[in-house]
């Protein structure tokens, strides 16, 4: 257990407030415990709005399981998530990142024309208002390239841009994985500017490290089972195993809306 793993975990939580425009209840909080504190957000399960395509466990504990896979492949991309008993019973609780009042910019954009420019990737044509569009685009960022791979992995139906915080460190995170792990294809991302493109070598080496650890047994496949469901986790190895296969980042299915609304 890392320090801030046993921050959040054992330490003593004060509700702060609210955040208001979530969704789901979403609480801001001091953690403290033996003389050190740090800010986070806890999202108690008895807050979440029942959702009608994931019937199964809760939201909390599939953010619980995105951070882990986040931590096994090295990237670092999901703030140090843990699952614990608070004010209002379980939930899950994450260190506060601070990123600002508009942390997706810079990495999304509206442009004009139906060319990306130098250094973004074009995702698809936006309304603007009075029957004008715009190309909606997204930096052609290697830490962004890192988190689609890995909301490949986890299925996330719900990258959206204010899920996307650039910390003052230079390291990029991206938050709100409760809509994740579902057996069939929910991928809804922001983030498709790499469809169809070769996977990079180090994403490459990155899964064939997962599929590893995700194999009967293994400490992160036992964990993960502790959170989802087995055909969950089953459908985990089978998406690295695509990707794999594959070689190139996944494409619109198709089957569901490719970006989630709203977008940001």
């Amino acid at each position: 257990m890392t320090p801030i793993e046993e921050l959040l975990t054992r330490g003593e939580l004060t509700v702060r407030g609210r955040i208001a425009e979530a969704s789901n209840a979403v609480l801001l909080c001091t953690v403290a415990h033996e003389g050190r504190s740090a800010e986070c957000v806890y999202k108690p399960v008895k807050g979440e709005r029942p959702l009608w395509d994931f019937p199964d466990g809760n939201l909390a504990r599939r953010e619980r399981a995105a951070y882990l896979v986040s931590e096994a492949t090295g990237w670092g991309l999901v703030p140090t998530t843990v699952l614990r008993d608070g004010p209002y019973g379980e939930g899950m609780v994450q260190h506060w990142i601070d990123a600002g009042e508009r942390p997706e910019s810079g990495l999304l954009a509206l442009v004009e024309g139906e060319e990306a420019g130098e250094g973004w990737k074009p995702v698809a044509l936006a309304e603007v208002g009075e029957g004008r569009t715009a190309l909606l685009v997204h930096a052609d960022d290697p830490r962004l390239r890192r988190l689609a791979v890995l909301d490949a992995v986890i299925n996330n139906g719900d990258r959206k841009g204010g899920h996307l915080l650039p910390a003052p460190d230079g390291r990029l995170y991206g938050i709100d994985h409760g809509v994740t792990f579902h057996t069939e294809d929910k991928l809804r991302t922001l983030l498709w500017g790499w469809a169809g493109e070769p996977l990079t070598d180090e994403a490459r080496e990155v899964l064939g490290s997962l599929e590893e650890q995700l194999a009967d047994g293994a400490p992160l496949a036992t964990r993960l089972g502790e959170l989802i469901t087995p055909v969950e986790l089953a459908a985990v190895r089978a998406r690295v195993a695509q990707l794999l296969r594959d070689g190139r980042h996944p494409q619109p299915s198709g089957q569901w809306p490719s970006i989630p609304w709203p977008p940001v």
